[in-house]
């Protein structure tokens, strides 16, 4: 039985990553709340050593071995308490762990329903099922400390959407952390969009404004730098642009850093 990895991150991918140790390659699921911190951690060195859970997925026929990842061993062992609730699996425990740890097992202590109905494939019947096989036993999970996470205003899970966006940002050789703050950005500034396309749309406009000098600030700078006023009229009540104004004059004069009026300019 495999019990702990240590390796190389060579990928991740939605809900699982591979590691590569001692020349061979491990499929290794992980829940999402925890995979997002993996990420985190590999950003400067993708070396990680990974607590793992294993156990033989029945099929027809034959067993297929799965290892699923935690980051240390208090982790593993809320999860091999979570699934000892009646119709909580190994798959659907690694599915519902959207949030933190912590923050699940302070819901189960207190009895916090909704916040366990939110989880994915945990209905009203399973939440309930939930805090009566373990309300009373999972205190110190609650106690977890998680870099940069707070037990409030923890960030929800990304959408199937900002996921498949932030892959194909990965397609594009951005690092996957890069391309996870692209998104998020782009969602915070346009919380509207509803398609991959979109987002990806939104994202390419938040890099062209922040890297194109014209958008759309600048631009009013050339122009004002350029001889464009701004409807002030000179001493015979004319208005740069109108009728009355002299064919091929300029808008304004600029000197010294001051618009002058063509008559001041004379």
């Amino acid at each position: 039985m495999i019990s702990r990895l240590r390796g190389v991150v060579r990928e991740i991918r939605d809900t699982r990553l591979l590691l590569e140790a001692n020349g061979i390659g491990y499929e290794v699921l992980m829940a999402p709340s925890i995979l997002s911190r993996v990420e985190a951690r590999i950003a400067d060195n993708p070396e990680i050593e990974l607590v793992t859970f294993h156990y033989q997925q029945l099929e027809v026929g034959r067993g297929i071995p799965v290892l699923i990842g935690f980051l240390n061993d208090v982790e593993r062992e809320f999860f091999i308490r979570f699934i000892t609730v009646s119709g909580v699996g190994p798959r659907a425990a690694l599915k519902a762990l959207t949030q933190p740890i912590p923050v699940i097992a302070r819901a189960i202590d207190e009895g916090d329903l909704g916040l366990l109905r939110s989880l994915p494939g945990i209905g009203e019947q399973r939440a309930k099922e939930i805090v009566a096989k373990l309300q009373g036993k999972v205190g110190k999970f609650a106690l977890i400390q998680t870099k940069g996470m707070a037990a409030q205003g923890v960030e929800p899970p990304p959408t199937a959407v900002e996921e498949e966006a932030v892959a194909i940002l990965v397609q594009l050789e951005y690092k996957r952390p890069e391309a996870r703050q692209m998104v998020k950005a782009a969602i915070k500034r346009n919380p509207k969009v509803k398609t991959v396309e979109e987002l990806l749309n939104e994202v390419y406009r938040q890099q062209r404004d922040a890297t194109e000098p014209g958008h759309p600030r600048s631009s009013a700078s050339q122009s004002e730098a350029a001889g464009v006023g701004d409807g002030s009229a000179d001493d015979r009540g004319r208005v740069p642009g109108s009728a009355g104004w002299p064919t091929g004059a300029p808008k304004h004069i600029v000197r010294g850093g001051r618009r002058l009026k063509p008559t001041e300019a004379a």
